[in-house]
């Protein structure tokens, strides 16, 4: 990362950010920044499909980011190995908007 955050790996542990608030309406989860300047400035929301969603609800500061890509390919039945690189890029994706805290 460029901004002076740790690389986000199979070892990093991340917690959502005190900056924004997660909440899980009707069935999705939206996340809603509470600070200017974070996130990206053409929206106010966002909203996690499906696996964004079981991703981010694992993601609390305990686990390793390896650990959540084992307990997702379980729920969703598919290769540890296909889910760890989808894992890594969401958590890289959300520690740049500033949505989570990362530390290795």
């Amino acid at each position: 990362m460029t901004d002076g955050s740790p690389a986000i790996s199979l070892t990093t542990i991340c917690s959502p950010s005190r900056d924004v608030v997660a909440r899980e309406i009707e069935g999705d989860m939206v996340i809603v920044p509470l600070v200017a300047g974070i996130g990206d400035a053409d929206d106010e929301l966002y909203t996690l499909n499906e696996t964004g969603k079981a991703i981010w609800k694992r993601l609390d500061g305990r686990r390793t980011i390896g650990d959540v890509a084992r307990a997702i390919a379980v729920e969703f039945d598919v290769p540890v190995a296909q889910v760890e690189a989808d894992v890594v890029g969401f958590a890289r994706e959300m520690a740049e908007l500033r949505f989570l805290s990362a530390r290795n």
